[in-house]
């Protein structure tokens, strides 16, 4: 489940934003307390409180004090928002290069898509 190319806080709390793109977690759920995720997953509850601070920091979720974590209204937008921005800003430009050194159109891109042509 983890790997080594980036702290497992980072990973965990990309885990995280995963579910909120996917729709998995939406306004008001409740996220798994740092003690379960941490039994779960046997990482050390820092780890896990350090991945949900950081969902804190940005907004995408919020601490309700005594009953744990909860996804905040317009995280999935908000992260929308920001996860295109940054493709655009710095994952399009390499791939766009890529594209363009082997040679590859349009119409060569949208026929190897998985289903094909549109």
């Amino acid at each position: 489940m983890w790997n080594d190319n980036a702290p497992i806080y980072r990973q965990l709390k990309d885990k995280v934003v995963g579910m909120l793109l996917d729709g998995l977690l939406k306004p008001g759920d409740a996220l798994p307390s740092v003690r379960q995720i941490a039994a779960d997953y046997q990482l050390n509850p820092i780890t896990v409180s350090r991945a949900y601070q950081e969902l804190v920091d940005e907004t995408l979720v919020e601490k309700r004090r005594g009953l744990g974590m909860y996804v905040t209204d317009g995280a999935r937008d908000k992260l929308l928002a920001t996860e295109r921005e940054r493709f655009l800003r710095e994952d399009w430009p390499a791939l766009l290069e890529r594209i363009r050194r082997l040679g590859l159109d349009l119409d060569a891109l949208l026929k190897a898509a998985p289903g094909g042509a549109a």
